[in-house]
C-alpha cells in the first residue's frame, strides 16, 4: 500500500476516515491521541474562523480506545463572548462517543503589550538530521513515520526525560493545508511516549486525557517538546511537556497516566 496522504480522509457531513498515519503504539487498529486531538480542535475553530481569536487552552477527554474506522466530529459554541469564548466538540463512532473536547478561545489584541526580547527565552537550535527510530517493538509505526523526530536529549528507546524537535510530514485532512495549531496538537499527545519511564512491551502508560495551553502558535515547520514523566508506586503517573519553536516557548502539555503491566494479548 502507498503511504497515506493525510491523517484523515474527509467523507463529508462531519465524517472522516483515519489513515495508517493515525496508528496507535498500543494497537494497530486504534488511533494515537494526537491526530484526534487536532481534528477536534479543527472542528471547533471552523465554527467561526475569526483570526481575531486564538485558541488558548484545549482539554480532550478520551472515553476509550479510538478505533481506526470511520468517525464523526461535531462542534458547538458553548459560551459565546466578545473577548473570551468556550467551544466544545465530540468524536463518535456511530452513536458511541469516543472523545469530548473543550477549548477556550481568547481575543487577540495586536500591539497591546510591549514585550522586550529576552535572551533566556531562546531555545537550543534544531539538531542535525538523524536516523528515524521508534520504540524497539515498532519498527514500522504509522504515526511515528508521519513525523520527523530529531532528538536533543533522550530517544524513544531510552527511558526517562527527553527533548525532541518534531516536523509533521502530512496534512491533518486530505486536501487542506496543515495549520500551525494542528502542527502542535498532532505531536502534543506524544509527551508520555517521548519521556516513557517503562518499556512499551511490558507496560501500559495510557493518558485518558490531555490538556494543552498555548500563548502563541508555532512559526515554521518545527515544534520542540521537552517532556518528563513521573510515576507513583500505586499505578498512576503524570507527564508534563514544555512546547516551543525556533523563536522560544509556546506553552505546555499535561497528561494523567494509567500505568499497569501490559496484558499479553494487548489492550
Amino acid at each position: 500500500m502507498s503511504d497515506p496522504s493525510a491523517y484523515y480522509l474527509p467523507l463529508g457531513q462531519g465524517l472522516f476516515r483515519p489513515t495508517a498515519a493515525t496508528e496507535s503504539p498500543w494497537d494497530r487498529e486504534a488511533q494515537h491521541g494526537g491526530p484526534p486531538t487536532a481534528l477536534l480542535a479543527h472542528a471547533m475553530c471552523r465554527l467561526d474562523p475569526d483570526p481575531g481569536f486564538r485558541l488558548g487552552r484545549l482539554t480532550v477527554e478520551f472515553l476509550g480506545v479510538l478505533p481506526r474506522s470511520d468517525i464523526r466530529v461535531e462542534a458547538q459554541v458553548a459560551r459565546p463572548g466578545r473577548r473570551i469564548r468556550m467551544l466544545e466538540a465530540a468524536m463518535y463512532a456511530g452513536d458511541r462517543p469516543l472523545a469530548l473536547a473543550r477549548a477556550w478561545q481568547i481575543a487577540v489584541q495586536e500591539g497591546a503589550l510591549d514585550i522586550p526580547a529576552r535572551a533566556e527565552g531562546k531555545l537550543p537550535s534544531l539538531p542535525a538530521e538523524q536516523p528515524q527510530e521508534y520504540f524497539a517493538e515498532l519498527a514500522d509505526w504509522g504515526y511515528g513515520k508521519s513525523i520527523e523526530w530529531r532528538w536533543e536529549e533522550g530517544s524513544y528507546t531510552v527511558p526517562g526525560p527527553a527533548t525532541v524537535w518534531t516536523r509533521v510530514r502530512l496534512p491533518l485532512i486530505e486536501g487542506e493545508a496543515l495549520r500551525p495549531l494542528e502542527r502542535v496538537l498532532i505531536i502534543a499527545d506524544s509527551a508520555n511516549g517521548v519521556s516513557a519511564e517503562l518499556p512499551l512491551d511490558r507496560w501500559l502508560f495510557v493518558p485518558p486525557a490531555i490538556n494543552v495551553t498555548l500563548h502563541r502558535y508555532p512559526q515554521g515547520e518545527w515544534v520542540r517538546m521537552a517532556a518528563e514523566t513521573t510515576l507513583a508506586s500505586d499505578g498512576l503517573g503524570s507527564t508534563l511537556g514544555m512546547l516551543g519553536d525556533a523563536l522560544g516557548p509556546l506553552g505546555t502539555v499535561a497528561q494523567p497516566l494509567l500505568v499497569a503491566p501490559r496484558p499479553r494479548a494487548g489492550l
